[in-house]
């Protein structure tokens, strides 16, 4: 199931329920412009402010810690990623606007 909810004509995060065994939860999933591909936020474990425009998640989310070459690691509040510094790509440090996700996510 997927649910979208649409912002400004603009969707920045797609939600999709999943079911594994007795796990239940959902997954938001983004577009990493320092990556050029998509991440999410599994909930739980993770903690979700429920606003689709803005979204606050806690804690840190942090992609590939093992290979350093394609480590990303972020905080997302009220709609903006900030990479942190240990990211490879050439947003580390910076602070962004979340993009929409492409047709095929959403």
């Amino acid at each position: 199931m997927t649910e979208a909810t649409r912002s400004d004509e603009m969707q920045k995060i797609a939600k999709h329920a999943f079911k594994d065994g007795d796990k239940t939860g959902s997954q938001y999933w983004f577009w990493c412009p320092g990556c050029d591909e998509a991440h999410a936020y599994t909930v739980p474990p993770w903690t979700f402010n429920g606003n689709m425009d803005k979204p606050t998640f806690t804690p840190s989310l942090l992609c590939n810690p093992s290979h350093p070459q394609s480590r990303c690691h972020l905080v997302m509040t009220d709609g903006k990623i900030s990479f942190c510094g240990d990211c490879w790509h050439k947003l580390a440090g910076q602070v962004v606007d979340m993009v929409e996700v492409p047709d095929w996510l959403a």
